[in-house]
């Protein structure tokens, strides 16, 4: 079973209605690390629906969080804002400083990506923090939480193994000056907070209105407990011993409400360069993600991976390998199963229908569909060789993958296929240039006998039905006449078409270009003499 499923079946077995949620701070450019807590959350959504639950899934932007530092991409006019939530700094321009006309800044970080989550399929109801404490809707439980404040201090002692000054207090109200930092707090006469600020100046805050707010590890408890939540993932950061998801558990129950079972995912890190982090600047942005990977690749990335293991992301080599394997499975749900199955072919198959299912774009969408007939290394082969689209469509034609026009998912797949090609993460064994003519460099590691072949084949070339299988055959059929091996009559192509030893298969390239084409480079092989 899928382990998306897994989690479906537990919360059936909670009862009621299933709220999914994942969130997330504002507080700059997003990276693909961001997806598995939402895609995690989002496909436990998916399988409470397709299980005859009554689920939602919410998204929670932690706009109520503080500014913490001048990052590298603001100027140093930020510097004044830092303690002040975001949602009420304004967004940075191009050159990084303040511009009120641009809205706030959790607004303008948010934006675009939620532009790519639901190109990935992900329709979230969004829930801004800082209009939950407006609303009054926190309210309750801060006054819970200030009268029963000695239990929630020991609860984070105990489990944190952390100690907490004797002034803690488990609200932070907004200063004089907007900032959260240097705010003491006097007394609590509720509904309000009295407080004096780093400036000496006193004032106080309703709990009814986003005046301030519950410290981290209070606040996730107390969101639990008011949104209903029953499922968040989230990440090992979060999810350690002693960490805030297990403070935050018994916090809830303090609160008032029935915390989520524990769930912790592993990170995505990029290949080779350990866990993707904005400060370290060692991201990919899920915008640019998009240019790249096909969205159902992109889901079927973490559908794939169980929760507990962490993910290597590859913009390279590793992308074709995925998407191999997307084709496969897709290409074995087509088959029928004949004969017995063993208990562990049934759960593999099981777990992989669901990977496939919640690898769609939207929920019901049939994976048949999702790859419109044309593999990820044939669209890569045709995206290289020929450089207008139409040429792409009218092989496709041809070769019967697609009907007379093209689909808008098969046109977006080749856009983000010729901004992979271009850019660079492409890798550079599957990179193809067809050469005009025989390189130096070719004629350098091809020998006397394979010359021979390369000539004999050009008069079979000129005559032959322009086909994969009968080139193919030829070729076989050409390398046996000329007592050479295959293997050899193949290199001596790949030297002659590409300038390379090997790469993508050959005999596609070939059928894929005009004959001329490959008959005018094969003129340009030097005669030798038998």
């Amino acid at each position: 079973m899928h382990w998306a499923d897994y989690t479906a079946q537990t919360l059936k077995e909670r009862g009621g209605k299933q709220v999914c949620a994942s969130g997330i701070t504002p507080s700059g450019e997003f990276h693909i690390g961001h997806i598995r807590e939402i895609l995690s959350a989002e496909m436990i959504h998916r399988a409470c629906l397709d299980l005859g639950l009554e689920s939602e899934y919410i998204f929670i932007v932690d706009s109520m969080d503080p500014l913490r530092r001048v990052y590298d991409f603001l100027s140093p006019d930020y510097e004044r804002y830092i303690g002040v939530p975001l949602a009420f700094i304004p967004a940075p321009d191009e050159n990084g400083k303040p511009d009120q006309e641009r809205g706030s800044y959790a607004e303008y970080f948010l934006k675009p990506f939620l532009s790519s989550l639901g190109k990935i399929g992900v329709k979230p109801e969004i829930v801004m923090n800082h209009e939950v404490y407006e609303q009054g809707k926190f309210a309750e439980k801060i006054d819970i939480a200030i009268n029963k404040r000695n239990e929630i201090k020991e609860i984070i002692e105990n489990i944190s193994g952390r100690e907490l000054p004797l002034d803690w207090f488990p609200y932070s109200p907004i200063g004089s000056n907007g900032s959260m930092d240097g705010v003491k707090v006097i007394r609590y006469e509720k509904p309000y907070v009295f407080w004096i600020d780093e400036n000496g100046v006193e004032g106080k805050s309703d709990i009814n209105k986003a005046e301030g707010k519950l410290p981290w590890r209070i606040d996730w408890a107390a969101r639990w407990a008011i949104h209903g939540i029953t499922s968040e993932p989230a990440g090992k950061d979060h999810g350690s011993a002693g960490g805030s998801y297990d403070t935050g558990i018994p916090i809830c129950k303090l609160l008032g409400g029935e915390p989520p079972k524990k769930m912790v995912y592993e990170w995505i890190q990029i290949k080779g360069m350990g866990p993707m982090s904005s400060s370290k600047g060692v991201t990919i942005g899920p915008v640019e993600a998009l240019e790249l990977v096909p969205p159902q690749i992109l889901r079927y990335s973490i559908a794939r991976s169980k929760v507990n293991r962490h993910i290597d992301f590859d913009t390279g080599n590793t992308l074709f390998e995925m998407a191999d394997e997307y084709e496969r499975i897709l290409s074995e749900t087509s088959k029928k199963i004949e004969g017995e199955l063993s208990r562990r072919q049934e759960i593999a198959i099981k777990t992989n229908n669901g990977a496939l299912r919640l690898s769609q774009i939207n929920r019901g969408d049939d994976p048949k569909d999702s790859w419109a007939g044309v593999s990820f290394r044939h669209l890569s082969l045709l995206a290289q060789i020929k450089s207008d689209d139409g040429d792409v469509w009218e092989s496709l034609r041809k070769s019967g993958h697609i009907g007379k026009t093209p689909t808008s998912a098969l046109e977006e797949r080749l856009r983000g296929m010729r901004s992979w090609i271009n850019g660079p993460h492409f890798p550079e064994d599957s990179r193809i240039e067809i050469q005009k003519v025989i390189s130096e460099n070719a004629k350098e590691n091809i020998t006397r006998e394979q010359i021979n072949f390369l000539i004999n084949l050009k008069s079979r070339l000129e005559k032959c039905e322009w086909n994969d299988n009968i080139i193919n055959n030829e070729i076989r059929d050409t390398a046996r006449k000329a007592e050479i091996s295959i293997k050899d009559a193949f290199v001596a192509i790949y030297w002659l078409l590409i300038d390379k030893n090997n790469g993508p298969r050959i005999v596609s390239i070939i059928s894929e270009l005009q004959r001329i084409e490959v008959i005018d480079l094969f003129e340009t092989i030097p005669n030798v003499e038998n």
